[in-house]
């Protein structure tokens, strides 16, 4: 559905003419689990958005429609619910609570939402989501926040409303996502400098089609043990407050005193943000190889130390090896399924594509489905 046909879907719901906004998803081409222990990152917006259309009301009522889910869904903005619903609005709502917690009054309004971006494939649909209701809300009252703020309440919506303990990463590449480059972010101070892509490149993720039911506990489990590790570095470094702050010197001369689960974790963040730092530097010198070396590291160490991949994740990304165009990859996300991310050179993409599809269906009797991203800017107004 392009944005015309959105408009005309709105004005037969409604009667009015909308503003139309749009959110991107995201790739993470490296560092993984580093945003949530004030790392590294190294993302990219890509083409598959959220977009969401509104237009106000004269009464107090909030008015969801969804082009994906049933609907429309109804609420009181004086009354929002205070703990989730569980359904998929629960993004919409907790951005809406969030910005009225912080001074932007709110409206009644419709909504059209259509999601381009795949659910459950590690995508961040969910950051799409918020970061485009999050606008649309804003244009209402013609309120202006500054983007990375955006996305920093878009962060403390699904925090403290939806109930997952994410990073920065999703809503800030969402926010900030540039065409043709990834960028490296800082998720402590937010500072973040463009690495471009080289032309001739392109991303391709490879949906195993899978999810295991343990991803969301062991995500949490995860940020506990890290928290476990950092008191303990505290108590060697008092300025040690996140792992990111753990030196190899440190991790070297007390790692043996930590119990053999929470030293494998610890190992994967530190040694993770200096793979993120070196393949940013690698990205843009254009040494395509050093990238691809520093990813497959990425994916051995969430596979062995993090201890998040799974064999499907496993076997999608030993099904890439040796196909022509592919420089590297490595799975993506939370883990326990979704995507892998590859750089592949451009002129191998769609053979690529096919290739890897029938490996992957081979080996695990699961049709996978294949994408080909190019990065691209973030949220915008569209209308």
């Amino acid at each position: 559905m392009n944005v015309s046909e959105l408009i005309r879907k709105f004005e037969q719901l409604f009667g009015q003419k909308p503003r139309v906004f749009r959110a991107p998803g995201r790739v993470n081409l490296i560092g993984e689990h580093t945003d949530y222990n004030e790392g590294f990152v190294m993302p990219a917006a890509i083409g598959f958005s959220t977009h969401v259309a509104i237009a106000a009301r004269s009464d107090r009522k909030l008015i969801i429609h969804s082009q994906e889910f049933p609907g429309p869904l109804e609420f009181d903005v004086d009354h929002l619910p205070q703990q989730r619903t569980g359904s998929w609005c629960d993004y919409i709502i907790g951005v809406a609570i969030v910005l009225h917690q912080n001074g932007i009054s709110l409206r009644g309004a419709n909504l059209l939402v259509h999601g381009e971006v795949p659910i459950g494939a590690g995508l961040s649909s969910s950051a799409s989501v918020e970061v485009a209701s999050a606008l649309a809300f804003l244009s209402l009252n013609d309120a202006h926040l500054s983007l990375p703020e955006v996305a920093k309440l878009c962060r403390r919506a699904e925090n403290e409303f939806v109930g997952a303990r994410v990073g920065i990463m999703d809503q800030f590449v969402s926010c900030m996502g540039k065409a043709r480059h990834a960028f490296l972010l800082d998720c402590r101070s937010l500072k973040y400098e463009f690495a471009p892509i080289p032309s001739g490149v392109s991303m391709v993720v490879c949906n195993t089609m899978v999810k295991h039911d343990l991803a969301t506990g062991a995500y949490n489990q995860r940020r506990a043990e890290c928290e476990e590790g950092v008191r303990y570095f505290a108590r060697w470094d008092p300025k040690v407050r996140a792992l990111r702050d753990v030196s190899f010197d440190l991790l070297e001369r007390h790692e043996s005193d930590l119990s053999p689960t929470i030293r494998k974790r610890c190992n994967h963040v530190i040694r993770e943000n200096h793979r993120t730092l070196d393949a940013a530097e690698a990205l843009s010198a254009g040494d395509l190889a050093r990238v691809g070396e520093l990813m497959r590291g990425s994916h051995n160490s969430l596979r062995d130390l993090y201890e998040v991949s799974c064999r499907e994740l496993d076997v999608m990304v030993d099904s890439a090896q040796g196909l022509r165009g592919f420089i590297g990859g490595r799975m993506m996300g939370g883990g326990f399924g979704g995507c892998t991310i590859n750089l592949v050179h451009t002129e191998h993409a769609d053979h690529f594509a096919q290739e890897i599809a029938e490996r992957y269906r081979k080996a695990t009797g699961i049709a996978p489905q294949i994408y080909l991203c190019t990065a691209e800017d973030g949220a915008r107004e569209l209308s």
